[in-house]
């Protein structure tokens, strides 16, 4: 898209599972399996957001606060599971944002298309790749969460190595717990950082320092499925090449379901071992 099809708004526009860990031997190797809550699994909330759009910061602290439970009451104990996707297209107004990328830019256009929106914009909020609405409304962002249909938590046990300090291999094992049809869907795996504080010395948040969490730092995808029952195993390896300030202890895999039409059909989180 253009650049005269972008917008950086504010609020007055209108337009995880927990997991339970045992000790890491000493070749850094670690398993986790998701606790199976009762009732429905949690609501994917993604944020697209960037370092230089000047209402950004807004909505990133607000999905921080919805990551860490602040909101548990008012969704009726409903869980989620947040993920900041940092676009790359406001590089170009002064400062380029040390997270954003093209990557990131491309999930979110076709959202953009799913939804019959016509322009991209930030901050925005996707729920369960069906809903929208802007990243810094509370109300709007409770409300999309609220109204988004819930699906059983995928049931994978996570096994994590580190082949070389540079790296990261986690290898999934379990079944997506949704019946797949013959449109297929795609299993993803995410890597995300927490507690990122940034100095902006340029830009439209010249000045500021800006707190971000679950900010999505690599993105694979473990696999493509179509007609699978909900029992079936499934099971994958993906690698994150990781960066050079990476501590586990800050953070976390999320795998999702997501079909041809972008939406999520399931959602599943683990925390990292710190001592991985």
């Amino acid at each position: 898209m253009t650049r005269g099809m972008l917008s950086c708004f504010g609020r007055g526009h209108h337009s995880g599972s927990s997991s339970s860990s045992k000790t890491s031997p000493a070749g850094g190797h670690e398993s986790l399996q998701a606790e199976e809550a009762p009732g429905a699994g949690a609501v994917l909330v993604e944020l697209f957001s960037s370092q230089g759009c000047a209402t950004s910061p807004a909505a990133e602290l607000l999905i921080s606060r919805l990551g860490r439970g602040d909101f548990e009451q008012a969704l009726g104990g409903g869980k989620v599971v947040v993920l900041t996707f940092h676009v790359d297209y406001w590089d170009y107004m002064g400062w380029k944002d040390p997270y954003g990328s093209s990557t990131s830019t491309v999930r979110q256009k076709a959202y953009v298309e799913a939804l019959g929106l016509d322009t991209i914009f930030t901050p925005q909020v996707v729920v369960q790749g069906r809903a929208q609405c802007m990243g810094n409304d509370e109300d709007a962002l409770l409300a999309a969460i609220n109204g988004a249909p819930r699906f059983p938590a995928p049931s994978f046990q996570a096994t994590f190595q580190r082949p070389s300090p540079e790296s990261l291999q986690v290898t999934l094992t379990g079944s997506l717990r949704t019946k797949v049809d013959s449109n297929g869907v795609n299993i993803m795996v995410v890597l995300y950082e927490n507690g990122i504080v940034t100095d902006c010395p340029a830009g439209a948040n010249k000045g500021r320092v800006i707190s971000n969490d679950y900010v999505v730092r690599k993105l694979e995808k473990l696999c493509s499925m179509k007609d699978v029952s909900a029992k079936k195993t499934v099971s994958g390896t993906v690698s994150f090449s990781l960066w050079d300030s990476f501590n586990a202890g800050k953070s976390g895999v999320a795998i999702f379901i997501q079909n041809s039409f972008h939406q999520i059909l399931g959602v599943q989180s683990f925390p990292l071992p710190e001592n991985i």
